[in-house]
This record gives C-alpha cells, sequence and structure tokens, in this order.
C-alpha cells in the first residue's frame, strides 16, 4: 500500500501525476451520463484506444448503453516509486469495475496497438472468449509509430501544408490565461508522410487484415475510425495541415476497407473537445474555450457523441451521414451561427480581453481533469493509494 498526497505539478498542459481518486470519480460521471439498460444481448466490441478522449467515451457508452463484451487496447504507464501511474491506467482500472459491475465480460490489454505482437495477443483473447468481434473503433492518437515490419519508426509534425501560417493561442502562466501569436512551419514532404504513416489508416486497416485472415469478422461487421474536421479558424494548422492529410488518408482507408466482403467501415466526424491529443496544437485550446464560450452546457460532450454513434452503429437509429459517407457528429459545432459567433470571439480575443471572451478557467479545469484533478467530490487534501493494479483478466 502506498498512500501519497498527490498535487497537479507540471509545466504547460502537462503534469507529472496523475490522481487515482480523481481519475476514478471522472469514470463515473461519464457513467452517470448514460442510462444503463439490461441489453438482449451482448454484441463484442474491440476498441483501440480505449483509455482517453473519444475511445473511453465509446468503451463506457458502450458497456452502459448496449452492455458490450470485448477487448479494450490501450497503452499506459504503471506507478513507479517515483510517479503515479498514467491517467489512463487509472480510468481503465475504473471503466473495468464498472464493466464487472454492468456483468459485462470485456477486458483490457495495455500495449503498444501499433505492435504485431499486440495484434496476435488481442486476436488470440478474442477467439478464445468470443469467436469473433462485431464492432471495431479505432481512436489512436499518438505522436509516433514503429512499424513493427520495417522496424521504422516515424514521427509525427504540427506544421502547415504549401505555406507558413500564424494562428492566435492560448496558454497560461501560473493559471493566467496568456495570448499567443503562434508561427506555424511548412512542413516538408517527408514529415507529411510520416505524419500520414503515424495518424493515417495503415494501422487501423491492418486490425482488420489482422481479424479477416483469423476469421474473427461476424455476420454484419462494423469498424469506424474517430475524426474530427474542424473550423476554418483551425483549418491552416488542423484540416489543411500536415494533420488533416492523416485525416484525409484515414478517410480514404474508410472507402477502400468496404469494398471489402462482410465489412462496413466509416469515419466518424466528432466535435471539438478537451483532450490530451487536442491541447498540444497551437490554436485548438483557444477555438475550444471559444466555443464553449459561445455554446455553454448546449456544447456536445464525448460522451453523448459517443451515444449517438453506438445509437447509429446499432441501427437504433439512422446513420447521419455526409455526402462523403463519413458519419457526422459535429453539426452542432459547425453551424453556420455558432461558428459565426466563435469567429467574432477570436477576432475580438487580446490579451486585455481574453479572460472575458474566452471560457479561459473552464477550459484549464478541463486540461487538470484530464489528469484527475479538479473533479467534483474528491478530496485533494487527503492521501490516496497510488498502487492500483491493472484489471486482471477473469
Amino acid at each position: 500500500m502506498t498512500d501519497r498526497l498527490i498535487k497537479p505539478v507540471g509545466r504547460g498542459f502537462l503534469f507529472l501525476d496523475s490522481h487515482p481518486v480523481g481519475c476514478a470519480q471522472l469514470v463515473k460521471g461519464l457513467t452517470e451520463q448514460v442510462e444503463a439498460r439490461k441489453p438482449e444481448q451482448r454484441p463484442v466490441a474491440l476498441v483501440i484506444g480505449s483509455s482517453s478522449g473519444y475511445g473511453l467515451a465509446a468503451t463506457v457508452a458502450g458497456l452502459a448503453r448496449y452492455g458490450i463484451d470485448g477487448i479494450g487496447v490501450s497503452f499506459e504507464k504503471a506507478p513507479t516509486v517515483r510517479r503515479t501511474a498514467t491517467a489512463g491506467w487509472y480510468r481503465t482500472a475504473a471503466t473495468a469495475a464498472y464493466a464487472e459491475g454492468q456483468g459485462s465480460d470485456f477486458h483490457f490489454v495495455n500495449a503498444d496497438a501499433f505492435a504485431d505482437t499486440t495484434k496476435s495477443e488481442v486476436l488470440d483473447l478474442l477467439q478464445e472468449k468470443f469467436g469473433g468481434v462485431d464492432y471495431l473503433i479505432y481512436s489512436v492518437a499518438a505522436p509516433r509509430r514503429v512499424d513493427p515490419r520495417t522496424d521504422t519508426t516515424y514521427q509525427s509534425a504540427i506544421k502547415a501544408i504549401g505555406q507558413s501560417a500564424q494562428t492566435k493561442s492560448l496558454a497560461y502562466d501560473d493559471g493566467r490565461p496568456v495570448l499567443q501569436e503562434v508561427g506555424i512551419e511548412v512542413a516538408t514532404d517527408d514529415e507529411v508522410a510520416e505524419t500520414v504513416a503515424v495518424m493515417g489508416g495503415e494501422d487501423w486497416a491492418r486490425w482488420v487484415d489482422a481479424l479477416e485472415q483469423r476469421k474473427l469478422l461476424k455476420d454484419g461487421f462494423s469498424t469506424v475510425a474517430l475524426t474530427y474536421i474542424g473550423s476554418e479558424l483551425t483549418g491552416p494548422i488542423y484540416r489543411q495541415g500536415s494533420i488533416g492529410a492523416a485525416k484525409a488518408h484515414l478517410e480514404q482507408t474508410a472507402l477502400a476497407l468496404s469494398k471489402r466482403d462482410g465489412v462496413e467501415a466509416r469515419t466518424s466526424v466528432n466535435g471539438a473537445a478537451v483532450t490530451q491529443a487536442s491541447s498540444a496544437i497551437p490554436g485548438i485550446g483557444l477555438y475550444v474555450s471559444l466555443l464553449h464560450k459561445v455554446l455553454g452546457e448546449q456544447m456536445q460532450t464525448p460522451m453523448q457523441q459517443s451515444i449517438a454513434l453506438w445509437d447509429q452503429l446499432t441501427g437504433e437509429k439512422p446513420l447521419d451521414l455526409d455526402e462523403d459517407g463519413r458519419i457526422r457528429l459535429d453539426r452542432w459545432e459547425l453551424a453556420d451561427d455558432v461558428q459565426a459567433a466563435v469567429r467574432a470571439q477570436w477576432d475580438a480575443a487580446t490579451q486585455e480581453t481574453i479572460a472575458d471572451v474566452a471560457d479561459t478557467e473552464w477550459f484549464y479545469s478541463e486540461v487538470r481533469r484530464l489528469y484527475g484533478f479538479d473533479v467534483a467530490g474528491v478530496d485533494y487534501e487527503e492521501p490516496c493509494e497510488v498502487d492500483v493494479e491493472w484489471p486482471a483478466r477473469s
């Protein structure tokens, strides 16, 4: 037993430690956003990237609303003598406890999703426990990828394509919001290619390949990769930049996969949210804080969107598709009136006005919540157990 008093120590949007009780309470809050049901049958789901962001929300929504069995895959660090475990480690432990309470046979694998050894381990478990899979949800956000077949390490780049760009960006100095002007360099062809190799659809396709080769695709198999389009305000750094090239490849992969017999593959365009991945991209933090200022409680949470995704995947509700066949869960964000209001706030944002035109306190609190801090109902003056075990397989 190792009780410690955990404080939010870090730099910028990165914290050195995570709070186990806060992370568990955060998962509890996610479950409370879903009306739990007693399922007549339990579909089998494989969620790649199940410990954070939209992958976590999709896992919890599937467990609560549709009673999914299956496997979640993520790559998290265990606690050490000096540091707590990563927040995703603690969130996974809490999610596993919830799944058990719901009667779901859901297992969690802690391993590199890009590795072929991980695919073999996961597919062995799928075959042993369930005989196949109904749904594959792919939600991976990683800064680098090692291709196990070539041993090549690819590094993603957050850069513009074609010409350099400038963007307003939000930072914090001891909790005080600071508005910055950030220059975005032009990516080289190699940097774009490496970003596509990390964040595009190659690994998603390899998961489908592996399932197909092992004959683990059940009748009606459906797979979806989560993606983002976003606003014209963030376009130069996101959709028109190196990240956007990777997202375009993800969408092309969906079209290619759907041509196979027995596979329905789509991308799901989710709305803006505060995640560990998005907070690292210049301009996104400012944009999301402005969006929340405009919409308030009408801003849809990842859980609300994940419920909608499951409802559409299972056929409870019709698919909301755009002309390119993508599932659209972001229409609330990109509505003309919403974007006009956000643009007005963006143009009005200066260092003197930033705390008024943007919801900077909310955004900073949301970043801290990613690590288990600023969560209601948690006594942060009370030491807590940090040596939480990874969920054991039944």
